[in-house]
Formats: structure tokens, sequence, C-alpha cells
């Protein structure tokens, strides 16, 4: 029986001075500090990175289309000399404040035109269904389980597909508080598989010394 790991990797830190939802918006690319992360992790994987982890044996790299995604995989491609292949199913969240600021003092919950998106928090009721982003997520990584099998694949997403997919595997419910989320910029949530079964889920930081101090606003 094969053991293969994918792990999923949330895209580096995204030029964002406006502080808006960017969702599937093109033109957000990653910052400085994004790029350095994506160098990091791939410095990480490839066993030469600060916390002295060893090589991995990454053969497969896929990625969601959006340009702050293709970023962060390509340090990682080039160190294992693979192309990076982009993947629909690992794209961000579909979400109708998408473009806005969002909150209630200086947000786009001031105005009542856009309360009625927020009836239902648990499905949720103001973009793409938390059971929608599972089921493409977990299509994509069966592919890149199977494309890399006996190997590892890296796979560049969103915070809030990883994060639901990743509780939806541990068996939890998939509303949540986003405040609670553990899936920080440039972070790896690894599946470890033997055969097609499930055997764990680890979660790193690669490049936690290069977090901002801040919370970075989320993509959806």
């Amino acid at each position: 029986m094969s053991t293969t790991t994918v792990h999923l990797l949330r895209h580096g830190e995204v030029h964002n001075p406006d502080g808006v939802l960017y969702g599937r918006l093109t033109g957000f690319r990653l910052s400085d500090r994004g790029q350095a992360m994506a160098v990091r992790v791939a410095a990480h994987l490839g066993g030469t990175g600060p916390l002295g982890a060893q090589r991995r044996d990454v053969v497969h790299v896929v990625a969601s289309p959006l340009q702050r995604a293709q970023e962060t995989a390509a340090p990682i491609a080039a160190t294992f000399g693979v192309e990076v292949v982009a993947d629909e199913r690992f794209i961000e969240a579909a979400n109708h404040f998408e473009g806005l600021t969002f909150g209630v003092g200086d947000g786009s919950l001031r105005r009542p035109a856009h309360w009625r998106y927020l009836w239902n928090p648990l499905r949720p009721s103001w973009g793409e269904p938390y059971q929608v982003q599972v089921a493409r997520m977990l299509a994509g990584i069966v592919a890149a389980r199977d494309a890399a099998a006996g190997h590892e694949a890296v796979v560049v997403s969103h915070q809030l597909p990883i994060w639901v997919t990743r509780r939806a595997m541990e068996g939890n419910r998939l509303w949540h508080d986003p405040r609670r989320r553990e899936c920080s910029v440039a972070s790896l949530t690894s599946l470890h598989w033997e055969g097609d079964r499930l055997a764990g889920i680890t979660y790193t930081e690669p490049a936690a010394d290069l977090l901002p101090a801040t919370p970075t606003v989320p993509g959806a």
C-alpha cells in the first residue's frame, strides 16, 4: 500500500492596501512579504529552510488559477523541477462582498442593501455554500493524490476552501467562527494517505516568523 501526502498550501500575503475582500478578483498579487513567504515554503519543502526539515518528495504542484496562488506555487515548482498545473477546483470561494470592505463601522455592513445576504451563516447565504466548496476541493485533492501516488503533491489554494475541507475531513460541522481558522498565510495543511485511506492531518507554518503583526484580510 503506497503512502502519499497532499500538502494544502494557503498562498502568501497579498498586496491589498485598501483592505477589501478580494475573493476571485484579478490583479491581486503577492506583497513583497508574500513573495518571501513563497520562497520560504519552497525552501522548507526542499530541505533548505531554517527549520531544518528534510527534503520532501514532491512530484506534482497544482494551484488555483488566481495570481496570488500561482505566484506562491512558482518557487515550489522550480525547486522540484515540475510545472504548475492550474486547477479551478482550488479557486477562492465566491462571495457577495467581493471587492468591498467588510465591517459594521466603516464597511459594507453599514448599507442596508447588503443585509439580505446575511440571513443564513450556516450555508453561508453571502457566498458559495460550504458543501460545494468541500465537494470541489475533495475532487481536486483526490486527483492530486492519484497524480502523486507514492510521493507528495502540493496544492496551493485559499483559506476558506482549505479550512472547510479540513473540517469536513475531520468530521466537524462546516460553519464556524472565521476568527478561529487554523490556516495562516503560507501555512501547510498536510493530508497523509495510505492508499485511498486518510491516515492523518498535520499543520505547519514554515513562514511563521514572516507573519504580519496584525491579521490579514481573508479573501472570502
